[in-house]
């Protein structure tokens, strides 16, 4: 494993500094729309935008890569986001920020898809797993530092920004020097959400949840900390003490899923999240130590539900469909995390601050509502036949599924019965 992981060292470097910029960024945007007098709606639109970009930017990536190659894409996304970046700095408006932010997404959208088929490419079947965790340790490693960035300047400067836009910019000096050789872009395979729905509902219905809280987290998160007080610091804590959370209990929570009725895990989660996060509305009045080890705890909860939903749908669709079907998952969770922002802040606005606990107590308690329904419609799947949980990256592109199972993509291409999505 060591000698792969090396010959990739500057595809790992690059995505470190990605992450720690876009961490960085994502908390910035929203503090700095308050301080300029954006409405919370209007602040949860200009979040929101970010989702859209990215699911556009899962849809049309590939297409670019494949005619370009991997390190011109690179180049490319990375050079868009860092100027992107510090537009917002010019025009101060919302409609403006709202275009740059789509903007942004498709710029990070590509550039997951240039790192997971560069890491599926380069991956044997023997330490896969090994290095898509190094890749998801990388990834939440980078979103967690970038969280303490926001210490070194005030969000009310333009410090910050360059910040974020120099952290873009190195990262593709390791990219562009590297000598291993880059891999030709294959397209992936996609299923119909008609189809996907009627394999496996929960699956769908799970993902926009997930979609819903997960985006309402990553675009409001900050905000909610900021308009109840928190110093910049505390902000950071909060931030980071939920990503830390989500790190380490997917590890436990894949654990259970493996070994009892997956529904049963997922139902059990989601209803726990949605209690976490009932809870984090009366601790947030009394001792902030007793906040962060909560939002520690509702980040354990929310951040694996997606592998695990994941996990679950796997468990109803023939080998064949697996690739097809993750790829369709991730467009629906992008799709929920479009409308995260946007459902949160409308909810903040009329509870105060406290909506974004209450944001994600009905998202997860949804979750928890269907999969105790769907228990009711279909009987489990045997222990023996589920699918192995696979830990997934926090902000996932289409092609992570083929990374995730590449030897049901080498099948299907080989019978030719996959129909490839153009």
């Amino acid at each position: 494993m060591l000698p792969t992981i090396l010959s990739i060292w500057a595809l790992f470097a690059g995505i470190a500094m990605i992450t720690m910029g876009s961490g960085l960024q994502g908390t910035l945007i929203g503090l700095r729309a308050r301080i300029e007098g954006f409405s919370i709606v209007e602040t949860g639109m200009v979040m929101s935008c970010y989702y859209g970009g990215f699911f556009l930017g899962s849809r049309l990536a590939p297409k670019l890569v494949a005619r370009v190659g991997h390190i011109r894409a690179f180049a490319a996304f990375t050079s868009l986001a860092s100027a992107a970046v510090l537009v917002h700095l010019v025009f101060l408006t919302p409609l403006v920020w709202g275009g740059i932010r789509v903007v942004t997404g498709f710029a990070f959208a590509g550039l997951f898809v240039v790192a997971e088929s560069w890491l599926n490419d380069c991956s044997t079947n023997e330490i896969r797993g090994r290095i898509l965790s190094t890749y998801m340790a990388v990834q939440h490693g980078g979103f967690f530092i970038g969280q303490f960035f926001l210490n070194l300047a005030s969000p009310e400067g333009f410090h910050l920004f360059v910040l974020v836009s120099v952290l873009l910019s190195l990262a593709l000096i390791p990219i562009l020097v590297t000598v291993t050789p880059t891999p030709q872009f294959e397209s992936f395979h996609s299923v119909s959400l008609k189809t996907l729905y009627a394999l496996s509902p929960l699956g769908v219905f799970g993902a926009v949840g997930a979609g819903l809280g997960q985006g309402a987290f990553w675009g409001l998160g900050a905000v909610y900390a900021q308009e109840v007080g928190f110093s910049l610091s505390e902000i950071s804590m909060f931030m980071a003490s939920i990503i830390l959370g989500g790190f380490l209990c997917q590890w436990p929570i894949g654990w259970l899923s493996d070994r009892y009725d997956r529904r049963r895990v997922l139902h059990t989660v989601a209803w726990s999240a949605s209690a976490v996060a009932l809870i984090c509305v009366s601790i947030s009045f009394y001792a902030k130590p007793l906040l962060f080890a909560a939002a520690f705890c509702l980040g354990g909860l929310t951040l694996p539900l997606y592998p695990l939903i994941l996990a679950h749908t796997n468990d109803h669709l023939t080998r064949s469909q697996m690739v097809g079907a993750s790829s369709a998952i991730v467009m629906v969770y992008g799709f929920g995390a479009f409308m995260g922002p946007l459902t949160g802040a409308g909810i903040m606005k009329f509870a105060g601050p406290e909506g974004f606990f209450y944001s994600q107590a009905l998202f997860y308690a949804g979750i928890g509502g269907f999969a105790l329904y769907r228990m009711g419609q279909r009987a489990p799947v045997p222990l023996e036949e589920q699918s192995a949980f696979i830990q997934v990256p926090p902000r996932p592109s289409p092609v992570i599924s083929v990374l995730t199972h590449p030897d049901v993509e080498e099948e299907a291409e080989a019978t030719g019965k996959a129909e490839v999505n153009e």
